[in-house]
């Protein structure tokens, strides 16, 4: 039966603005927050980086956006979802101009902290479309806003041509070094036209206090979904990462034909996540969240030994269709369980799920030696597994209590 039988209200020219504004900003932070994957290939060659360096290289952004979305979702809710999407765009802006002349491998650490920033621009955007979206349209609103994923493909299309388009030694900054300067240009941009083009904010009502803000994190529900957003969310963002580097070393294949390829892992993993929110709306995010988990491990299996690259191309892209499904199906559990605390909640869950795509990355090159080239796609595989009889023992827990979400 459909989640919700009657044909909801069409959204307003203000919650359109709202979707459309913080969907083309998301994209663009989402292809700042994983550039240093296409990036730091030529920076590794260039500053002679070590595979533990480079990896740490990439990963510490993840971090930054990761552990920074629980405050910036709650300060969304608390001070209006524009507010604080514009100084994330500005800061996150200010560091990526900063990157681009960066002269040492500490300074590119501590630089690549503050390009992280633009990770959190999911909670924050998250909680921003919760205040103009009524609760019956937060599946596909939230899902359309996190195909910004796809920023992510931007990367690893444009990226390669850039730095070769733009030599070193000219007035501004060349080679690798002219991806986060023309990022941070784009970010300026768009913080200028989210400033002119979307409504003023809807501010919180006064009156509640932190502690009131914060009290759902006590459920450990919300630390489930966390659980799944990893293999949705924190997955994808450690396969984009890691995809580029083993098409180049395990395929032999050159950078730019690299990014081609994890760009067709990542479309379906962004692109679906629209139609995850548009399935979750109709038919439950439920049975959508159980489609997504089976997707993934049918995808994985055969991955788990060495696999031509033909076929290795098409079951990647299956689990990422996987993954976009479930991303969004995750969210509208969030949106049904816990509405009004979109920022929070919401926030949290991208923290847990952006720490996996911190930590996975680590994990598969320390299990490497032991497991072996596979050991990205056996970690992941054990994961999905172990997160998916977690989902549907509590599915079948609450549907034999009776307990039901507070809109469904």
């Amino acid at each position: 039966m459909p989640a919700h039988p009657t044909s909801p209200a069409p959204l307003s020219p203000e919650a359109r603005r709202v979707v459309t504004g913080a969907t083309l900003g998301f994209t663009l932070m989402f292809a700042v927050w994983v550039m240093l994957a296409i990036v730091g290939l030529p920076l590794r060659r260039d500053l002679g980086l070590s595979d533990a360096q480079y990896t740490l290289l990439t990963a510490i952004p993840v971090l930054t956006g990761s552990l920074l979305r629980l405050p910036a979702g709650l300060w969304a809710d608390r001070y209006g979802g524009k507010r604080v999407f514009v100084a994330n765009l500005l800061l996150t802006a200010a560091f990526a101009l900063a990157l681009a002349y960066a002269g040492s491998y500490p300074a590119l650490l501590a630089l690549a902290l503050g390009v992280g920033l633009a990770g959190v621009s999911f909670a924050v955007g998250n909680a921003w479309i919760a205040q103009w979206v009524p609760g019956e349209r937060l599946g596909l609103a939230l899902g359309t806003f996190g195909a910004g994923n796809a920023g992510a493909s931007l990367t690893k299309l444009l990226a390669p041509a850039l730095v070769a388009a733009v030599p070193a030694g000219l007035l501004i900054p060349g080679g690798w070094r002219f991806v986060p300067f023309a990022f941070g240009l784009l970010l300026l941009l768009c913080a200028a036209l989210t400033l002119r083009l979307t409504p003023p904010d809807r501010v919180a009502p006064a009156g509640r206090t932190l502690a009131d803000w914060l009290r759902p994190l006590r459920r450990l529900q919300v630390w489930r979904f966390g659980l799944y957003y990893v293999v949705f969310f924190g997955a994808y963002v450690a396969y984009s990462l890691f995809l580029p580097r083993y098409y180049v070393d395990h395929y032999g294949v050159p950078l730019a034909q690299a990014g081609l390829l994890t760009a067709l892992f990542i479309f379906p993993a962004s692109l679906l996540r629209p139609l995850g929110g548009y399935f979750s709306d109709r038919f439950g995010p439920r049975g959508v969240t159980v489609a997504s988990f089976l997707a993934m491990l049918v995808g994985l299996l055969p991955l788990l030994r060495d696999l031509p690259l033909t076929p290795f191309l098409l079951l990647t892209t299956l689990v990422g269709a996987g993954m976009g499904i479930g991303k969004a199906s995750t969210y509208a559990l969030v949106a049904q369980w816990h509405p009004g605390q979109m920022g929070v909640v919401g926030g949290l869950v991208g923290l847990l799920g952006g720490l996996g795509g911190f930590a996975l990355p680590l994990l598969f090159a320390a299990l490497r030696p032991t497991v072996g080239e596979q050991a990205a796609f056996v970690l992941l595989f054990v994961l999905t597994a172990a997160s998916g009889v977690v989902f549907v023992a509590n599915m079948v827990r609450l549907k034999v209590l009776g307990v039901r979400p507070q809109y469904a």
